[in-house]
């Protein structure tokens, strides 16, 4: 195993908020893979890499409801989500986020947004974060290292395909709340608008 910075923490503790039995479930996962398939559970599968230590608070599955706002929208919208940081041994986290609509009383619409990618520390701790989303639009994001709390990263090129809505640049703040829980906001500028907040969220740990 990669010996972690001694600066950062190497024990994993238990968030007051988090689903008890939490630290038992993980990610699906191929035990038969020939290789180290991913894990959302710092207690299973491979030795997290020196360079992803200060992501480590993130590595688990987390759920939990949200809200979207934009000018160009008939909001706001209530939404529940589930994130994935998981990782295989190497120096970088796969993420992934899957949401659903929801009505004000809490009862499911329909699937919505799904995203994917990755996110890659770097050697000084800075971050580059690579996201796909399902509606056409890849971003690249980079951020400033972050202090085990707090992960903020902004995007430094945005892709999208002719079908897709026209975004220009994001900001993405995460951080530990609540003696555990995870929360973030995400500015968008979009659709000609300059950037603002457009999406909210506070999630539960449930595994790992």
């Amino acid at each position: 195993m990669t010996q972690p910075d001694p600066d950062l923490p190497t024990t994993i503790t238990g968030p007051v908020n988090a689903a008890p039995d939490s630290p038992q479930r993980n990610r699906p996962r191929w035990e038969d893979l020939p290789v180290p398939d991913d894990t959302a559970n710092l207690r299973q599968g491979p030795d997290l890499h020196e360079q992803c230590v200060g992501l480590l608070p993130l590595i688990g599955v987390w759920r939990g409801t949200g809200e979207v706002v934009y000018p160009t929208i008939d909001g706001p919208f209530h939404f529940g989500q589930q994130l994935v940081f998981a990782h295989d041994g190497r120096p970088f986290v796969s993420y992934e986020a899957r949401a659903w609509l929801l009505t004000e009383d809490g009862e499911v619409i329909r699937p919505a947004a799904r995203e994917t990618g990755f996110w890659r520390p770097q050697p000084d701790g800075s971050l580059e974060v690579l996201i796909a989303h399902a509606t056409g639009i890849i971003e690249a994001w980079y951020g400033e290292k972050g202090d085990l709390r707090s992960w903020q990263i902004e995007t430094d090129a945005v892709v999208r395909t002719p079908s897709a809505k026209e975004v220009t640049a994001a900001k993405r703040l995460y951080g530990l709340v609540n003696q555990g829980d995870l929360a973030y906001v995400d500015e968008r500028a979009m659709m000609g608008q300059d950037l603002q907040p457009h999406i909210s969220a506070l999630l539960h740990r449930i595994a790992g």
